[in-house]
């Protein structure tokens, strides 16, 4: 696949939340400043400053982007595409693409999580497929297919084929995807964003040997979820 490379920005806050961010706080200076110095009003103002200051920093952690690079070789190794723990590590039946059983290895991210997703292998971007949908809670078996998902294919320089699915989870209602049809992806690139709580599935070959269990948190581009043959 020929050279890793880097191109993922040095960015703190997440560009998906910049203008978020910007303008709520922009409002709560604004309301803020009314009440104490328009309408002196000492009460309200405190109650005020106390709720959405601290909705304001919650929103901040959920948008923070840590700068990782994943250290050492990547050649046959998955690693989490986010940070969560693992709600699945079983065969499935996939049978919109395969038609055959996959190690499927899934991880649920909280609303406390970081929110970004990163490539798990190096590849080529075979194609990407939007699908509307529900919204059931992300951890439940049926959400994998009948919630609203984005299904990312790469393909690696051996020629096995990795399906990624971002899935919107019952508080979700936006994925946003980076990956393009055709492209060359690596690990520590992003894939994508998906806002609040959701899940990030992986389906590998069967030939793979998963290095994680039920439950064990994960860390986006950092954690070996699993090697291929």
């Amino acid at each position: 696949m020929g050279e890793r490379i880097k191109k993922l920005k040095k960015i703190r806050i997440h560009r998906e939340g910049t203008n978020e961010l910007t303008l709520s706080a922009l409002a709560i200076v604004g309301i803020g400043s009314l009440l104490w110095y328009g309408l002196e009003i000492t009460i309200p103002f405190w109650i005020f400053v106390a709720v959405f200051v601290t909705a304001w920093f919650i929103a901040l952690n959920f948008y923070r982007c840590p700068i990782r690079y994943f250290n050492g070789d990547t050649d046959k190794l998955v690693v989490a595409p986010a940070d969560g723990k693992i709600v699945v590590v079983e065969e499935a039946e996939e049978n919109t693409y395969f038609h055959d059983k996959r190690l499927m290895i899934s991880i649920f991210m909280s609303p406390l999580n970081v929110h970004a997703n990163w490539y798990p292998v190096d590849g080529k971007v075979k194609f990407v497929k939007h699908f509307n949908g529900n919204y059931h809670k992300a951890w439940l078996p049926k959400a994998s297919e009948e919630n609203e998902h984005a299904d990312i294919m790469i393909t690696t320089a051996d020629g096995q084929d990795i399906l990624v699915r971002q899935i919107a989870g019952a508080m979700a209602r936006r994925i946003v995807t980076y990956a393009k049809d055709g492209e060359e992806c690596y690990i520590d690139e992003h894939l994508g964003f998906i806002k609040l709580g959701s899940r990030v599935d992986v389906y590998l070959p069967l030939t793979a040997k998963a290095t994680v269990t039920m439950n064990q948190p994960t860390t986006g581009d950092q954690t070996v979820i699993a090697k291929l043959a």
